[in-house]
């Protein structure tokens, strides 16, 4: 979060916690989009309570969610209608993911949790050939353009949950947005330079809502 007084920050926290939205999620569509309309197998890693491993089962003749959360993963189970193509697997990443090969993997808000070049590598080698890897995540602030996206999302931020939530204040969050939480560690440039290294071509773009997304294809 961009540096602001404190009486605003206490109060933006305060309407935040009232009017909750998922951050992830919002981007959800746009990462549909990066997709083909069918592919065979996909895994995602992190998948909290499936939202995303049910949009991708609309598309897929087979997802794995894999999180290392056990409660978060029962929920998911139970919000998963049991005809789906959907496997939820309780493992911790990079050494307990499938090997595959997948022709999608996708990863929103779960590379800070994990060292970094190590599941970049083991997602790489996941893929088919010609597979692609879809990731939403987050970075610590560092340059100035950080710090002013982060003030541009700062309202529109408050405005979202007030839209989302029809003016209504909340006193329970989504499900999605029970999951264990971390701070990242690396920076924006920090993850674009080690994601630039280890995946040649790779689309890296910072986005609002302190987010960045990355695409790659495998050859």
């Amino acid at each position: 979060m961009p540096v602001l007084p404190n009486r605003l920050v206490d109060v933006l926290h305060r309407f935040n916690a009232a009017h909750p939205w998922d951050h992830n999620a919002h981007y959800h569509p746009w990462l549909v989009r990066q997709l083909p309309r069918r592919f065979r197998a996909a895994l995602d890693v992190g998948c909290g309570s499936g939202d995303l491993v049910r949009l991708l089962a609309r598309r897929a003749e087979s997802v794995v969610g894999v999180d290392a959360d056990p409660e978060i993963l029962g929920k998911a189970r139970q919000l998963t209608a049991p005809d789906a193509a959907v496997i939820y697997r309780l493992a911790s990443a990079p050494d307990g993911l499938p090997s595959g090969p997948f022709d999608v993997i996708t990863c929103v808000a779960v590379l800070h949790h994990l060292p970094f070049a190590d599941i970049l590598d083991r997602l790489k080698k996941g893929l088919a050939p010609g597979g692609i890897l879809v990731v939403v995540g987050c970075a610590r602030a560092d340059s100035p353009l950080d710090h002013a996206l982060g003030l541009v999302a700062v309202p529109l931020n408050a405005a979202t949950g007030w839209v989302k939530n029809r003016g209504r204040a909340v006193t329970r969050r989504p499900v999605s947005m029970t999951a264990p939480t971390r701070e990242p560690g690396m920076s924006y440039g920090e993850v674009e330079r080690e994601a630039r290294r280890l995946l040649p071509g790779a689309r890296f773009r910072r986005r609002l809502f302190w987010r960045y997304t990355l695409v790659w294809r495998a050859a």
